[in-house]
């Protein structure tokens, strides 16, 4: 395997490089930086043998030893089983709130190839290039190496349309599976989260896009464009709300408040409500466009059943099903209860339906998010 040829197949896009160019002059200089990171659980590390041996930590470390610069801080605000949508609700507090000068956002392989997530990912690029401190951000496409289905086609629209930097590990990797020259029991044992190797590979197209931009030339004389251009898409997430039992004030009939604190970002059932009977329910109100629900999925089951019901209809009440089919653990689970184009207000209901004597946990709603 030509491990050169496969780093240049894997970038996209080099875009407007005004953003990197400044913030590597910075680390030229020995300056304070703290490179970001926010995605799903390859972001996170899953599989990597440890916190360091995951693409994130490796591409962090290539900033440390490539500008003999110590003066820099990792923050990786990774989340296993979480889409671009979840992703917007919490760059804010979770990433941006750290000032992060470098930003690397990875969601194709958990977003789907749709116009929905088109539109939330691309409030999240607007959310991060809106920042005050103006983030150099940094696109990453990964892939499931079985198959090559990713969220490439529709994130890579906006990267282009925000001249983002963007790699793709289907035109480099996966390429290279295709082709043979690369063993999928090497770099991966379920087809999608990489080992060691694999995270090794995947920070490897990465660093040598950077290594491109750093000696791509542009003009000394820098100005960083705030003003963005008008959305693709009808851009409903990018101002999005997520709400824990700290910021309302619902109606609750049986549903208890999670007095709990969290402990760290990947904690994440904790600030919510809980309900274990048949019957509990909670009621909220919200004026806005979109609404969301994220509850818990569990492998430990059975678990109770609620419904959501807006504005009284019942007759589209969904259905919130806790009983994960996956096996791997625990999933904080986004469902959509309303995307529409008008601002409006409106009443949700959430009712425990269905109980069981057997159950091993109760109904956790997690957040609810509007915009």
């Amino acid at each position: 395997m030509d491990k050169i040829s496969m780093a240049k197949r894997g970038v996209i896009s080099l875009g407007n490089l005004d953003r990197f160019h400044n913030v590597m002059e910075r680390a030229r200089k020995k300056e304070p930086l703290t490179i970001g990171f926010i995605g799903g659980s390859i972001t996170q590390g899953s599989l990597s043998s440890a916190p360091f041996t995951c693409y994130a930590y490796r591409v962090f470390d290539w900033w440390k030893t490539y500008f003999q610069n110590e003066n820099l801080i990792y923050v990786n605000a990774g989340i296993g089983a979480t889409t671009s949508q979840f992703g917007v609700a919490r760059v804010k507090s979770d990433l941006l709130s750290k000032a992060p000068d470098v930003i690397f956002v990875e969601f194709s392989v958990n977003d789907e190839d749709n116009d929905l997530f088109m539109e939330t990912y691309e409030g999240l690029i607007r959310t991060i290039l809106s920042a005050k401190n103006s983030p150099a951000l940094f696109l990453v496409h990964n892939v499931q190496y079985d198959t090559g289905n990713n969220a490439e086609r529709v994130h890579s629209k906006v990267g282009y349309h925000y001249q983002v930097p963007m790699v793709c590990m289907k035109d480099s990797i996966f390429e290279e599976l295709q082709r043979g020259t690369l063993v999928i029991e090497e770099i991966t044992p379920d087809n999608l989260h990489p080992n060691d190797s694999g995270h090794e590979l995947v920070a490897y197209v990465i660093t040598k896009a950077l290594e491109t931009i750093d000696h791509t030339n542009t003009s000394k004389d820098r100005i960083i464009e705030t003003n963005l251009p008008d959305p693709i898409t009808p851009n409903r997430f990018e101002g999005v709300v997520r709400y824990k039992n700290s910021e309302l004030t619902p109606l609750l009939k049986g549903f208890l408040k999670d007095g709990e604190e969290q402990d760290g970002i990947t904690d994440i059932f904790k600030g919510g409500y809980i309900a274990t009977k048949l019957g509990d329910s909670i009621e909220l109100e919200f004026e806005c466009k979109t609404l969301a629900v994220q509850y818990r999925k569990t492998i430990h089951k059975p678990t109770p059943i609620a419904k959501a019901v807006l504005d009284g209809q019942d007759e589209n009440a969904i259905l919130l099903d806790a009983n994960f089919k996956e096996n791997w653990g625990d999933c904080i689970y986004l469902q959509n209860i309303l995307v529409s184009n008008e601002k409006k207000k409106h009443t949700l209901i959430i009712t425990i339906i269905e109980t069981d004597k057997r159950q091993k946990s109760e109904f956790y709603l997690a957040s609810v998010i509007t915009s």
